[in-house]
């Protein structure tokens, strides 16, 4: 079964520095029927204007990973890490404990194109930490790159049973992921459009699949995708 999230109907702010599109329920904007999906707890898609950003402020208790499409991030947080990271790089903190932490467009005129993601943690209070990593287009072209996972695996070490990829999709190019028995998946299109078992999804739509074994996405156009491999969890 493949439910389709789309675009449009996901949640929507703009602020002028920030315009964002929530997939699932987020500060102001509330949806019973898009709480989380599995353990995934947020899918924000943000544009942040030159010069905007959010001042330090604290978490607890969360996995946040963000993705970066285009423009640079910069970063500070209360565990004593400043790190600048750009379209490639990908960034997980664990707030666990707490901690306090401020995002700024590094650049004053050009915008941030990014996703921030949330996923409930395995275990609660875990010490905090950080990390970032860049994916080269070579290592994401045409082929699922493993980005997040429990193990690491060359990947940021994600604090849940989620195994994160992504990917650059050629027009006319095709993927398959299997889906393990009693798994969830959700797959993100961030920029394109693709068939996903003869689904169309356009750039900022999703799809929740359930009791799938396998599913083929062929590219319309160029795409990048984000595939979420998530254990059998219903949010009430």
């Amino acid at each position: 079964m493949i439910t389709i999230r789309k675009s449009e109907d996901r949640g929507h702010v703009d602020h002028g520095w920030l315009n964002a599109r929530h997939s699932l329920s987020f500060a102001e904007y509330h949806d019973p029927a898009h709480m989380a999906y599995s353990v995934l707890r947020v899918i924000n898609e943000e544009v942040i204007a030159g010069g905007g950003g959010f001042g330090m402020h604290a978490h607890r208790n969360m996995e946040i990973v963000t993705y970066i499409l285009s423009g640079a991030l910069r970063h500070q947080d209360s565990l004593g890490n400043w790190s600048v990271i750009s379209a490639g790089d990908v960034q997980r903190m664990t707030a666990g404990s707490g901690v306090k932490h401020s995002e700024f467009n590094d650049s004053t005129d050009e915008p941030i194109h990014l996703l921030q993601i949330w996923l409930l943690p395995a275990e609660n209070n875990l010490p905090a930490s950080y990390e970032d990593r860049h994916f080269s287009i070579e290592e994401k072209q045409n082929r699922w790159c493993l980005i997040a996972s429990p193990e690491g695996e060359n990947a940021l070490n994600m604090h849940q049973d989620v195994r994160l990829y992504a990917s650059l999709l050629s027009a006319e190019s095709t993927l398959t992921m299997d889906i393990g028995v009693k798994r969830f998946a959700y797959l993100q299109v961030a920029q394109g459009q693709v068939l996903a078992n003869g689904m169309m999804l356009n750039a900022g739509d999703a799809a929740k699949i359930e009791q799938e074994t396998v599913v083929e996405i062929k590219a319309q156009i160029d795409v990048e995708l984000l595939w979420f491999d998530l254990p059998v969890i219903v949010f009430n």
